[in-house]
């Protein structure tokens, strides 16, 4: 062993280990059945400081935005120049197609029944009855049976109620079906006439301003009056026929049993009674009333009573515009 005069320097006679110096290696090129490994598909090291800068942009905005969706929520516009509304049915496209080829289904059985499997023993007696309820035949000493003219002119109250009920907010925004005519058409065919727009409505309503309150017919089905007058009498139609005793309800069901006219203007009855509460509930919900007057749905399923007594209590929609702030427009 050689010890230098430098300390810091020892060498050896034995062979220094030196670990040899790595053949550096061709790249193969890349062809059909070449595979890229993981290293090699690793991106650039600037790349993810972008992503990151974009991601916080997109979250700052989001931040915005769940913002907005949740003030909109929570103090929501009614429905008018600056909303649609909220309105009941909604949903998705399929559910939508689900419920209308439901209803469709629903609407054709009960054509099919109507017209061939309805009872109508003795044909010329409908004939008779309906002459007497339209006033058309004298007195002949006949005296109708008053559940019969009960249900007859609580049957040309229900489209008052409904017009209240469609005419406002049951309209549809996203298909050019007018729900008029079938209004028109439900004091003659009930519910089988409404069927039809049941069946083709889709939500949500479209806007109202205040100069369409104040025009015809909207200002009249607006009108508290007007709910008042329908609720008093079907009210008053209820107790006359609730006053009757044993023998002429028993006498009404004999002819439900034969007369085709009662038997499906009873129907029509249901029909209506039974479509109700959900035409209540998309009112509500579109006056945005629904926290306030949610108690209000067990009632509307008392039949005729229950809606109009909602058509009373509810917001009317003039005094919702009124509730609509004003967006300056710098926020814009």
């Amino acid at each position: 062993m050689i010890i230098s005069s430098n300390p810091t320097i020892i060498s050896c006679t034995s062979p220094s280990i030196i670990p040899p110096k790595p053949k550096p290696r061709t790249p193969k090129p890349l062809t059909s059945k070449t595979h890229l490994s993981k290293t090699q598909l690793r991106p650039h090291s600037h790349l993810p400081i972008r992503r990151l800068s974009s991601l916080h942009i997109c979250h700052s905005s989001s931040t915005k935005t769940q913002n907005q969706d949740l003030s909109v929520q929570a103090n929501g516009p009614p429905l008018g120049r600056n909303g649609n509304g909220g309105g009941g049915g909604g949903g998705g496209g399929g559910s939508d197609w689900t419920t209308s080829v439901l209803l469709f289904g629903l609407w054709a059985a009960l054509m099919y029944y109507v017209f061939l499997l309805a009872p109508n023993l003795i044909p010329s007696l409908d004939m008779y009855f309906l002459q007497k309820l339209l006033n058309l035949k004298g007195d002949d000493g006949f005296v109708l049976n008053e559940v019969l003219v009960s249900l007859w002119y609580i049957m040309g109250l229900w489209p008052l109620v409904y017009s209240m009920l469609l005419l406002p907010t049951g309209r549809s925004s996203k298909s050019k079906i007018p729900v008029w005519p079938f209004i028109m058409l439900s004091f003659i065919g009930g519910a089988y006439a409404l069927l039809p727009y049941f069946v083709l409505w889709r939500p949500p309503p479209p806007n109202i301003d205040e100069d369409d309150i104040q025009k015809w017919p909207l200002n009249f089905l607006e009108s508290k009056i007007t709910a008042g007058l329908s609720l008093a009498a079907g009210l008053g139609l209820i107790i006359y026929a609730g006053l009757a005793n044993g023998d002429t309800w028993m006498e009404f069901y004999q002819y439900f049993r034969g007369s085709k006219l009662i038997h499906v203007t009873s129907l029509d009855f249901l029909l209506m009674s039974a479509f109700a509460p959900f035409w209540v509930y998309n009112d509500m919900t579109a006056r945005k009333w629904f926290d306030k007057g949610s108690w209000l749905l067990p009632v509307a399923l008392i039949p005729f009573l229950g809606p109009s007594l909602y058509l009373i209590l509810c917001p009317s929609l003039s005094s919702l515009l009124t509730q609509i702030p004003s967006v300056p427009a710098d926020s814009e």
